[in-house]
């Protein structure tokens, strides 16, 4: 029964597809043979191999992370830490990227090294961008480096300035997000960090938090 079932769904999800091409050629927005591609299987599998022909990855969240079905689902968390390119995940309602104003949530580690050079198209046209860094133990250190992600923005055309993010203890992804909010801006710039692996990536506080923001366009890096 579960292997006739199975064989059910696909033929569904295949009847599904093939009506999504359909839909796409009548309306002369396929851009050739292969701008559309398709497949049966993993989702998250899918589209991490997908995304080495492409710059960027958008995968919308899918509504709230408990409430998706593992199956169907695109896994963010997974996605982000498999697929080799930037992910922007966007905000729920779907409203336009406008980016003018855009918060960096600075870490110096490597995913938001990427992150950064992964979104420097965004930053360089920005009219804003603050490099905002939560420093739990030395301010010093942390403003330091920021200033340095400043300096390397500002000679890439970008317009950037520093700040420390004041916040309570397990609250920095709440803060970031309070920042971003403030100054009016849609996009939030972060690395995706991860704490090793069981099943999937077990993410970080802040990665999570950023996640279930669906207020923002969130550009994410691994």
């Amino acid at each position: 029964m579960d292997a006739e079932f199975m064989r059910l769904e696909a033929r569904e999800i295949e009847r599904r597809l093939e009506a999504l091409r359909s839909d796409l050629d009548a309306s002369g927005e396929m851009g050739g043979a292969d701008s559309l591609r398709t497949t049966v299987g993993d989702p998250t599998k899918g589209l991490a191999i997908a995304a080495r022909a492409a710059d960027l990855v958008i995968a919308g969240s899918g509504g709230e992370e408990g409430g998706r079905d593992a199956h169907t689902a695109i896994d963010l968390g997974a996605l982000i830490h498999a697929a080799g390119r930037p992910v922007l995940i966007p905000r729920d309602d779907l409203a336009p990227l406008k980016a003018s104003s855009v918060v960096v949530a600075w870490k110096d580690a490597r995913e938001a090294r990427r992150a950064v050079a992964d979104a420097m198209p965004f930053l360089a046209h920005a009219r804003e961008v603050l490099v905002a860094t939560v420093a739990e133990h030395e301010p010093d250190r942390a403003m330091a480096s920021a200033t340095d992600v400043v300096r390397y923005l500002i000679n890439h055309g970008a317009k950037a300035r520093a700040e420390i993010v004041d916040h309570r203890e397990g609250e920095a992804g709440e803060a970031l997000v309070g920042i971003a909010r403030q100054i009016g801006a849609d996009l939030i710039v972060s690395g995706g960090y991860g704490h090793g692996r069981l099943r999937e990536w077990l993410l970080g506080g802040v990665t999570r938090s950023l996640l279930r923001e669906g207020a923002l366009h969130r550009l994410m890096s691994a």
